[in-house]
């Protein structure tokens, strides 16, 4: 519904913007999260997913005559916390509207959104794309109710009509045109969707239409005014918001090189042959008539309750990163990948408490721990190496008690249900570095002994006849020996 306006973002003044076959690709993003109220926005009807078509729909969202609507307090709730959450202004008034379109799924004729007063006016969200922070700005989030769905795959030669979503609350969240890339797109969408399934507004659940994204894309020459943009519908995947931005941007530059206009449209993404196509022809404001319902007062919210509700609220992501930058000397970039679910943050701030070495527990997390867990297809909520365990083997990382590569294979048999005691797996495997200096000082003496080429061409200035020899100690102490240890006493008796 947005008609994107371009200003500058100030925060990408000094980003060069990435340019594809010469032209510079423009994304905005309108997004819909499904509240996580247990009703409708406008009535008692429940809103849980998954049951039999049209048992969920009572006579307001059915629209039958005499009906009225009743806003529903939680809905605003979640959508001050979104607004206390990206920092932006809180509408002590805002206004509903009718808008006017006809579907078969619609049953009143017009959805009650918001227009020309929405209740969250602007504020930002900040993510990182690779090491560089970046900045998106939001223009709105309003509140709104969802259609209902129709039903094809079903119904030969027929469409069946599903009111079961009707009314369920929702809030659109609609961005500048601040994106240039498909890739900034999906780090963007990647943080709304951490952001509001942290305060708990929103389960988050794509496949089941909770968290709804449509990409705004359009291309133009460097510095020139801003194309028409096509909206690329109902993304329910980061993959396939990737590959479908991808696509778009490629068949937008095609056109305009074959000398055909873009027109503004509404596109769709099928992830089976990887291409947009046409649905309908994108319609504008205008077409809707908007106008205020007049069966809803306007929405009043005072600062008491704005205030009551950011005294309730969790800590915030970004709030949780800065600390853990403090608390911890982590570098951005890492405290914000910890702090990507609460989950994650929870396991870390336990790890790290409990093993006192917090720069190595987020490199093992965001190494080890995240690579199987992404190999296994699990959350970390079902790690099956709890935060105590992994901190109990960075404690014998740390004492010199294990080298790296012996941790790692404790860790791989934790995680393989081998036991769950670091102490016990570490004695059976006997993966004990060697301490005891004596034994280790004869094994580095017979070792230069027997490698007197290597010894000579050290000497005589060539760095790498040391590593050689560091490997043929570790091999004679079977990868016992600590490797700095090695080093050391190789250095002193190599002069």
């Amino acid at each position: 519904m947005n008609a994107f306006v371009e200003t500058t973002n100030p925060a990408r003044a000094t980003i060069k913007s990435p340019l594809v076959m010469g032209y510079e690709v423009v994304i905005g993003f309108e997004t819909h999260a499904q509240l996580s109220t247990q009703s409708k926005i406008f009535s008692r009807a429940p809103t849980a997913f998954g049951a039999e078509p049209n048992t969920q729909a009572c006579p307001v969202d059915l629209a039958l005559p005499g009906t009225l609507p009743v806003m529903n307090k939680g809905a605003v709730e979640r959508a001050i916390q979104f607004g206390l959450a990206i920092g932006a202004h809180i509408a002590p008034k805002s206004i509903f509207a009718r808008k006017n379109y006809f579907y078969p799924d619609l049953p009143k004729g017009y959805q009650i959104s918001q227009f020309e007063i929405p209740v969250v006016q602007g504020g930002e969200i900040e993510f990182f794309l690779g090491e560089q922070k970046m900045s998106v700005r939001l223009e709105r989030a309003h509140l709104e109710e969802d259609a209902g769905k129709s039903l094809h795959e079903d119904f030969i030669g027929q469409t069946g009509i599903d009111l079961n979503r009707a009314g369920t609350p929702l809030l659109e969240i609609v961005t500048m045109p601040d994106m240039r890339s498909s890739a900034e797109a999906v780090a963007y969408a990647k943080e709304l969707h951490k952001i509001v399934t942290w305060i708990g507004i929103c389960d988050g659940n794509m496949q089941e239409g909770s968290f709804r994204c449509d990409a705004n894309v359009s291309v133009r020459k460097p510095g020139g005014p801003l194309g028409t943009r096509r909206e690329v519908k109902n993304l329910n995947s980061f993959k396939f918001m990737q590959q479908a931005i991808d696509y778009e941007v490629r068949w937008q530059i095609e056109q305009i090189e074959d000398g055909i206009a873009i027109q503004q449209a509404t596109v769709l993404f099928n992830p089976d042959t990887g291409e947009t196509r046409a649905m309908r022809t994108k319609e504008d404001a205008a077409d809707y008539r908007y106008f205020p319902d007049p069966d809803l007062p306007p929405l009043v919210i005072a600062d008491e309750w704005v205030q009551r509700v950011r005294a309730e609220m969790t800590e915030l992501p970004r709030v949780m990163a800065q600390r853990f930058v403090n608390d911890y000397a982590l570098s951005e970039v890492d405290a914000t990948a910890l702090t990507q679910s609460r989950e994650m943050a929870a396991y870390f701030e336990a790890a790290a408490k409990a093993c006192g070495q917090p720069k190595l527990a987020s490199n093992w997390i965001m190494g080890e721990v995240s690579r199987r867990l992404n190999a296994d297809e699990l959350s970390i909520a079902a790690c099956p190496v709890s935060a105590l365990t992994l901190a109990a083997l960075i404690g014998r990382i740390a004492d010199a008690t294990i080298s790296n590569n012996a941790a790692k294979q404790v860790f791989d048999a934790i995680w393989n249900g081998e036991g769950t005691e670091v102490d016990a797996l570490i004695e059976a495997k006997g993966l004990k570095q060697m301490n005891d200096t004596g034994e280790l000082e004869a094994i580095v003496d017979t070792v230069l002994a027997a490698n007197p080429k290597n010894v000579e061409e050290y000497r005589a200035g060539n760095g790498k006849a040391l590593n050689a020899l560091v490997g043929q100690i570790m091999k004679g102490s079977k990868g016992k020996a600590n490797p700095q240890q090695v080093n050391d006493l190789l250095k002193a008796k190599l002069g």
